[in-house]
């Protein structure tokens, strides 16, 4: 990974780690901090900034003594995969204005930090730009659920 990416070489990270936690599911951990450190050629706080984008989606957790485990079956989407779906179905059009952020708390029933941090992601990968005075504005649509 020596190559500077727009979109954050934590969030690269933590895609990469999010398409592989379907097989580990079950088992005692994840790789360690140490050895994601190696795989990627990053730094320990480029993992740990993956691993908490992960953990505030609920799909990992931090356990004492055991090191960072996949979260069995909360029943409910992550707030990043709820937040794009309401992207993607919400009407919305490029240059548009999405919903403000207390809208979306009292929609989806979060904290603020963590809808910045769905945000922050969606804007990592290019669906959304902050824009000082105007909120955040749409840059491109996902797909639609069960579009290719």
């Amino acid at each position: 990974m020596s190559a500077p990416n727009p979109r954050g070489t934590y969030l690269r990270i933590a895609n990469a780690l999010r398409h592989g936690l379907d097989a580990k599911v079950g088992q005692r951990g994840l790789p360690s901090e140490a050895d994601l450190m190696r795989e990627y050629g990053v730094s320990r706080t480029t993992v740990r900034r993956a691993l908490h984008v992960l953990a505030a989606e609920g799909l990992i957790e931090s356990r004492p003594g055991i090191g960072w485990t996949v979260r069995v079956g909360t029943g409910m989407p992550p707030l990043v995969d709820r937040v794009r779906a309401e992207l993607a179905a919400g009407g919305f059009k490029v240059g548009g204005v999405f919903h403000s952020e207390s809208s979306l708390c009292e929609r989806f029933g979060v904290s603020r930090s963590a809808l910045r941090k769905a945000l922050g992601q969606l804007e990592g990968e290019g669906f959304l730009e902050s824009v000082h005075g105007k909120g955040r504005i749409v840059k491109a649509l996902p797909p639609a659920a069960g579009t290719p």
